[in-house]
């Protein structure tokens, strides 16, 4: 699951910075080989795949290849969860590697195990009240997600369940491994929308009421808009937020949670170690932003909040290599103080007090303070 109205917005948003890519005429080749590798799995067991995949990325988490990128993730822990020690927030970034491993090795497993008949054997559903009936009651919805837990699991499952859905995402550079994604991916029902050209179909998409869904934490650049995220201003889409309010649809902030072993029940071995749980975090309905002084700032740092979490219940499934904090908010980057109108606008957000609204704008202070003092326009 990877739009003012939405036309335009997804197209406009910064493109990550060009990395050296395989020449095209290679494609084939090495299509061939990592389809070879997501067999491999499927040959040797799930368990022993898993097992293998979580020692790869520890591996490669703890290597001195990744030393720096580690020590950054380290400090984004250390700031997000600062009632951990910075041995407990290595190991939880060593975990993270681990389960983006785990991540690639299942990306073979899904569209096999995750059938119309057999996917109760690897999922199980939380509580699920109101998320059901703000998807059943014909009112548009969107489902939203972040970089924690296993995205593909919960498209997939809401798709088997009966709620095909199109799905924002951007496109892989391999083209013939692109295609093949979107392909297994379709069979299932989810279709995969190129989120630089998506900006068209969106609106069209949800007026007709058909579920679309997001993966909704990436950062949104210096145009975003800047909501809490562990208590730091962080680039947000607005582009969610205007469909919801455009259309008046419920959204539905849910993620799929990889079971350890001590959580997988004993009558569930068929299950062969590949186990979620879908977690239910939050269901925003247009009547929750109707009487909010500025709806859009409202809804997206609701949603915003409910990624924050999923983090909080599953740290070690969450990216912590992503540069979560790094686009800053126009006051930060020109070395202005912190707006007046902000600060009202985060004391709107009922799950705040006084001393958290406090808190968010005196590190904002200290973030703009780093800025200038170091001659930066992003945080590393």
């Amino acid at each position: 699951m990877r739009v003012a109205a939405a036309q335009g917005v997804f197209d406009a948003a910064p493109r990550a910075k060009r990395k050296r890519r395989a020449p095209a005429w290679t494609h084939p080749a090495l299509y061939t080989l990592i389809r070879a590798a997501t067999t491999l799995p499927q040959i040797v067991g799930v368990r022993t795949a898993m097992a293998s995949a979580g020692q790869i990325g520890r591996a490669f988490g703890a290597s001195r290849l990744n030393r720096n990128r580690v020590s950054r993730a380290v400090d984004r822990v250390l700031f997000a969860l600062p009632h951990l020690d910075r041995e407990a927030a290595y190991e939880l970034v060593i975990s993270s590697y681990e389960h983006l491993c785990r991540l690639a090795a299942e990306i073979g497993y899904i569209p096999r195990l995750l059938s119309d008949d057999a996917w109760i054997e690897h999922v199980e559903l939380g509580p699920l009240e109101g998320s059901l009936e703000a998807l059943f009651q014909g009112r548009p919805s969107l489902m939203l997600t972040g970089h924690c837990g296993n995205w593909e699991v919960l498209g997939t499952t809401m798709a088997v369940l009966g709620f095909p859905m199109h799905v924002v995402y951007r496109p892989l550079d391999m083209k013939p491994l692109d295609e093949w994604v979107r392909r297994t991916r379709a069979k299932r029902g989810l279709t995969l929308l190129d989120k630089f050209g998506a900006g068209e179909m969106l609106p069209k998409l949800v007026e007709r009421g058909v579920p679309v869904g997001f993966v909704a934490d990436q950062n949104a650049g210096d145009k975003g808009l800047f909501v809490p995220f562990f208590g730091r201003l962080t680039s947000t889409y607005k582009t969610i937020g205007l469909l919801a309010i455009r259309h008046e649809a419920n959204v539905v902030c849910s993620y799929a949670r990889r079971l350890g072993p001590e959580e997988e029940p004993a009558a569930r071995e068929e299950g062969g170690g590949l186990r979620y749980r879908i977690e239910l975090i939050d269901v925003i309905r247009p009547r929750d932003w109707a009487d909010k002084p500025d709806p859009l700032f409202y809804l997206t740092a609701r949603y915003r909040y409910a990624l924050q979490k999923m983090v909080e219940q599953s740290p070690e499934q969450y990216l912590w290599m992503h540069r979560i904090w790094k686009s800053r908010p126009r006051h930060e980057r020109l070395n202005r103080p912190l707006p007046g109108q902000l600060r009202d606008k985060l004391r709107s957000l009922e799950w705040l007090d006084e001393g958290d609204v406090d808190r968010i704008c005196e590190q904002s202070e200290r973030d703009r303070a780093y800025l200038a003092e170091n001659g930066l326009s992003r945080m590393p």
